[in-house]
């Protein structure tokens, strides 16, 4: 607690306790004498300060949060309380100020604060991975248990490979041919290329498509070029769409006896349209020619985000 003398020129403080000097760092001969805005620093709000000097002008009590400095440069939060005290003639006479380090507790909300918005974030990334294996596991077909079974579990570990690309990226967003390398991966042996230009895909775009990737390589290897039938190549090469913000690739395999979409329309296929159109908001073209496919996918940019993150 400190009490300034309001009759003197520039209320220059008459008083100050133990505590005070232990707070701040300051002897007694650096106070006394001096107005309390030498606890000021270059991080202190003018808006509390003015509200501080607004009371005294008005001789009124005040309540503030300010940002103060010690003698040796550090910060502290200080709740400053100033109350006038009048003489017998209601004139102000001296002003009494406590003060106290609210910096620990500050601290606190903050960790709290920051916390909370960890858990919400980490309850929007759960549901929006869960949404997709309730598809998963709703759509995929059932006839028999086992390949039921190995068909969930393959798109489920896409996701989770996905999933663990992000965490090793903090939720960033991640190059696009990474995110496809992380599927290809197990088809170490496969005749696959990959080319296009640096590309970044938004964090909440990865887990979606990397599940496209999954479904389209497994389809491939099953049916289409990469089959030991067909023994066929798969060229994936991809560039920025700069209309759109967002990306386009395209997926050709070669040496391919394949069925179009019209005659068989799996569930990887309803999967890969819908994850596409309905969850990014793009387009997916496909064109059987002989002995091949072509698949042109594009993927716009997310609203309110410009450049090369979508």
């Amino acid at each position: 607690m400190v009490i300034s003398d309001a009759r003197q020129p520039d209320n220059p403080i008459v008083l100050a306790n133990q505590a005070f000097f232990q707070l701040t760092g300051y002897p007694a001969d650096e106070v006394i004498g001096r107005n309390c805005r030498f606890l000021q620093g270059p991080g202190t709000s003018q808006t509390a300060v003015a509200e501080l000097r607004h009371a005294v002008a008005a001789g009124l009590d005040a309540n503030v949060e300010i940002l103060n400095y010690r003698k040796d440069g550090s910060p502290f939060w200080n709740q400053l309380h100033i109350s006038p005290i009048e003489d017998d003639d209601g004139q102000v006479a001296y002003y009494f100020a406590s003060q106290i380090d609210v910096t620990e507790y500050r601290r606190v909300q903050g960790l709290e604060a920051s916390e909370h918005r960890l858990l919400m974030e980490v309850d929007h990334r759960a549901k929006n991975v869960l949404a997709i294996v309730d598809s998963i596991v709703r759509l995929s077909r059932a006839d028999d248990p086992a390949v039921y079974a190995a068909s969930v579990q393959q798109r489920v570990r896409a996701l989770a490979q996905a999933h663990g690309l992000l965490a090793h990226h903090a939720w960033r967003p991640v190059e696009l041919r990474e995110v496809i390398d992380t599927q290809a991966k197990r088809y170490l042996h496969a005749n696959i290329t990959l080319g296009g230009p640096s590309v970044a895909v938004a964090a909440d775009v990865v887990q979606p498509f990397s599940l496209v990737i999954s479904e389209l390589l497994d389809n491939a290897v099953a049916h289409g070029s990469l089959s030991k039938a067909n023994n066929g190549a798969l060229s994936i090469h991809w560039g920025s769409a700069r209309e759109t913000g967002g990306f386009h690739l395209t997926w050709e395999e070669q040496g391919a006896e394949l069925q179009p979409v019209e005659r068989f329309k799996g569930f990887g296929t309803i999967m890969v349209d819908a994850l596409i159109e309905k969850q990014l908001g793009g387009h997916v073209g496909r064109n059987w020619a002989p002995g091949g496919l072509a698949v042109d996918i594009d993927v716009p940019g997310k609203r309110g985000q410009t450049g090369r993150h979508f």
